[in-house]
């Protein structure tokens, strides 16, 4: 694990009861933070607190003007990489654009796979029977896509069975690794569009998500984050991990193993713990 350097100071006081960022790596040339779920990378409000890259700017300070390299849905949590500089950003989209990043996340699905692990290979593109804009499907003459799971975990819980698997996507389509659990009959747990249900997302997005609804996702974001990253820049091996917030680990920890003696069969593997630092 890189070694996390000492964090510039605070340099907006007025917003430290608002603004935290948890940071796993920061230098000259990156920062590297673990985003929380229900945070926008981009800016949709005017309050600088309410996307990632508003907070980013707030913590690094007058004229910065940081650039992400990666980005994650709002309810995805995980890492995210930000350049400090126009040269790193150049150079590490490149490495993203050729595929040249290894990526992993964690998730928890619904049911257990019948393999222990496997490869799903489907092409992506617009789901035309949808009312969601934004919502793709798996289709013949989509663009290829393919994303590879091994399960770590099996979960009994009132609610039925639940499985935590690592998942590796091998491209970087959009809503990728949700598509793919869900057609793999596995869906994300808390996926409000993937889920089965599409009605959950329509209704959460027009403000109306009943108390029912809520039950019925279980969690209140989907449980989706991304754990690690690793790739060689700069003649060095860069590798990074993040720990998922309490709401996704309690989820488990509440659970038995199958048989019912006891916790889940296997464990959480160990991650590096991002501390909220700063704001």
């Amino acid at each position: 694990m890189i070694p996390v350097p000492a964090p510039t100071a605070p340099v907006c006081p007025e917003a430290a009861a608002q603004v935290r960022l948890a940071v796993v790596h920061q230098d000259a040339d990156l920062l590297v933070v673990n985003k929380p779920a229900n945070l926008v990378c981009h800016p949709t409000k005017q309050e600088a607190w309410s996307s990632l890259i508003g907070r980013v700017r707030l913590y690094l300070g007058p004229g910065a003007t940081p650039q992400l390299i990666n980005r994650l849905d709002r309810e995805t949590s995980g890492l995210v990489v930000l350049s400090r500089t126009r040269q790193t950003a150049t150079e590490l989209r490149r490495l993203w654009e050729q595929r040249a990043v290894r990526k992993r996340y964690l998730a928890i699905v619904h049911g257990v796979p019948s393999a222990p692990a496997g490869e799903v290979e489907a092409p992506l593109g617009p789901d035309p029977a949808s009312a969601v804009a934004i919502k793709d499907t798996v289709r013949a003459d989509g663009v290829p896509a393919c994303t590879r799971w091994r399960r770590l975990q099996v979960v009994r819980r009132p609610e039925g069975m639940f499985s935590l698997l690592e998942v590796e996507p091998l491209t970087g389509r959009k809503h990728q690794i949700r598509i793919h659990l869900a057609h793999l009959g596995h869906p994300v747990v808390g996926d409000k569009l993937y889920g089965g249900d599409e009605c959950l997302y329509l209704d959460f997005v027009r403000g109306r998500l009943t108390a029912e609804q809520r039950a019925r996702l279980l969690l209140p974001w989907q449980a989706l984050h991304a754990a690690e990253l690793a790739f060689e820049w700069r003649g060095r091996a860069w590798h990074f991990r993040a720990d998922p917030e309490p709401w996704f680990t309690e989820f488990l920890r509440n659970g038995q193993s199958p048989d019912g003696s006891g916790p889940g069969a296997g464990t959480l593997p160990g991650t590096h713990v991002a501390q909220p630092r700063g704001l």
